[in-house]
């Protein structure tokens, strides 16, 4: 196997176990590895650290993935990851819900793999060199250990440029997924289109915390910003709210939030749905003085790197003062960021400037983060993107 060698004093990442190390950090390589090969990873000393996937295409040159010696990278270790990663979702997946995150990348050990369940058919996004050169055998193991309807690949992820890999999507093995494939989350039904990402507008990162926020809506009115296909609105209207308007720039989303709202049953319930910009929609609102008792603001990601953060902190703290602004007093604010750039204590103090500018005294009193599928690992905080927080507006 070939060694990279790192630079004196650029170990410690990697003795920490962050799966990481960039391409600064190396200093020779012996051979000449072919991108997305498995490579031995040393110190300046040539002591041991990891085997990891190599790709001179990419800043993140080397993507750890195991800290032992006298393990193997092979098939059976691919195996035992993914049976790990699968066995640990078992308790999420009921007769309430068959949908989730089966495989999140780093924090199951195996980088640049992301796969998704949507009832019978898998959803494969691969976004590293190395899992693409082994391609054939997840398809192969996730046969083996889901038998699942069909295979699909998302690898369209613009993530795929910075290891030099070109977009793919289509089917990989089994049957065609039909237009809408149903699924099921928190006992609501709802129809996604895996074929094409622009139609589904569904994330499962907000399982748990479309339930949370349906206890806060009994009886209220509530304000869904960036609603997507209606998780918030679904659960919303589930728990008892009493009107619910949803609001999207997207025709496609506001027409699959309508498909689903019928699907459901909810159709023709006090729910009205306006396509239209969220930041001007808020500012009309504010206009003809309307307001509501629970708001939530779940946009899409302002900060894809630490580069636009100070653009997309101006961009969050203008959309939340907008939003404190039409809510009763008392009322409740969901507010989130899919930023992995954006931490939670930063976000904190974004939203301290917009209540400071709307004027209004704010209470946290809740945090939200993704649910269990998609977990963290202590040594990669970097796979915590999904951050919300609870308010109560004074």
């Amino acid at each position: 196997m070939i060694d990279v060698i790192l630079k004196k004093g650029k170990e410690k990442a990697a003795m920490l176990r962050h799966p990481w190390i960039f391409s600064g950090a190396i200093d020779k390589i012996k051979g000449n590895p072919e991108n997305g090969e498995v490579v031995t990873l040393r110190s300046a000393a040539k002591e041991f650290l990891a085997y990891a996937y190599y790709n001179d295409q990419s800043r993140v040159a080397l993507r750890l993935l195991e800290w032992d010696e006298n393990t193997t990278i092979n098939k059976s270790w691919y195996r035992e990851k993914l049976k790990a990663a699968i066995a640990s979702r078992d308790h999420v997946l009921n007769e309430n819900t068959n949908t989730c995150r089966l495989v999140f990348s780093e924090a199951d050990f195996l980088p640049g793999l992301i796969v998704d369940k949507y009832a019978g058919f898998l959803s494969l996004q691969i976004l590293s060199a190395g899992m693409e050169s082994i391609k054939a055998t997840l398809i192969e193991l996730l046969r083996e250990l889901l038998n699942p309807t069909g295979i699909f690949d998302k690898s369209d992820a613009g993530a795929r440029k910075h290891e030099n890999l070109e977009a793919t999507q289509g089917l990989l093995w089994g049957e065609t997924p039909p237009e809408f494939i149903e699924v099921k989350e928190n006992g609501i039904l709802y129809h996604i289109n895996i074929a094409d990402g622009q139609k589904s507008g569904f994330y499962c990162d907000q399982r748990d915390n479309r339930k949370i926020l349906a206890d806060y809506t009994r009886g209220k009115s509530v304000l869904d910003c960036f609603c997507y296909s209606g998780g918030f609105t679904l659960n919303s209207l589930k728990s008892g709210a009493a009107s619910v308007t949803s609001v999207d720039s997207s025709a496609l989303a506001i027409e699959t939030l309508q498909h689903n709202l019928e699907l459901n049953g909810f159709k023709g319930s006090n729910q009205h749905s306006i396509q239209s910009d969220v930041n001007k929609q808020l500012r009309i609102f504010k206009d003809e003085g309307k307001t509501f008792d629970v708001l939530v603001l779940d946009p899409p990601k302002y900060a894809p790197s630490r580069s636009a953060l100070d653009r997309a902190a101006r961009a969050y703290k203008d959309l939340n003062r907008l939003g404190m602004l039409l809510l009763k007093k008392g009322g409740i604010l969901a507010t989130f960021s899919c930023s992995g750039a954006v931490d939670m204590e930063t976000f904190k103090q974004i939203i301290a400037w917009a209540a400071l500018d709307a004027g209004r005294e704010v209470q946290i009193i809740r945090q939200f983060c993704q649910p269990e599928d998609h977990p963290v690992s202590l040594s990669f905080p970097e796979g915590e993107y999904l951050k919300g927080l609870l308010l109560r507006i004074l």
